[in-house]
């Protein structure tokens, strides 16, 4: 895990090209492990930015969102073998922080367009791509989350 201001020291150090994506990742999944695993598969190296608490609060998904904090969101997604190094933001978007450490390749989910995002301007103004990969069906946090709210064991 890679600090903020340490974050474009450790990036200029790992193997080109690098591939930046980011999210909450909230609960990891399935779904989440397939995307990263085809995110790293476009580089040498992954990083991931994830929002930090308040970040991800501001997103508005729920009152008690993140279940997990910041900190246990970074080490399980450290813990991942496709993932090269894991670091935070804390704007709404990464837009500073893909600014800052300049990777080659950004990547989003399936549900963006990525001519409308800010940050594939950016990317692609100093020469990286910017792509989107396609979700896997039957896989969301949220969904998840209900789920398990909805379960009578869980009421217990």
């Amino acid at each position: 895990m890679a600090a903020r201001e340490d974050a474009q020291a450790r990036v200029a150090a790992l193997p080109r090209p690098v591939v930046f994506t980011n999210g909450v990742f909230d609960v990891l999944h399935c779904g989440h492990a397939l995307y990263l695993a085809q995110a790293r598969q476009l580089g040498a190296s992954l990083v991931v930015a994830l929002n930090t608490d308040a970040s991800a609060k501001r997103l508005g998904k729920g009152p008690d969102r993140p279940l997990n904090n910041q900190q246990d969101r970074a080490a399980l997604m450290a813990a991942l073998e496709s993932v090269s190094l894991v670091t935070w933001f804390d704007e709404d978007t990464p837009l500073e922080l893909i600014t800052e450490l300049k990777p080659d390749v950004l990547v989003k989910g399936g549900d963006y367009d990525m001519r409308k995002l800010a940050e594939t301007a950016v990317v692609e103004r100093y020469g990286g791509k910017a792509l989107a990969i396609p979700f896997v069906d039957g896989y969301s946090t949220t969904a998840l989350v209900q789920k398990i709210r909805s379960s009578p064991q869980a009421i217990k």
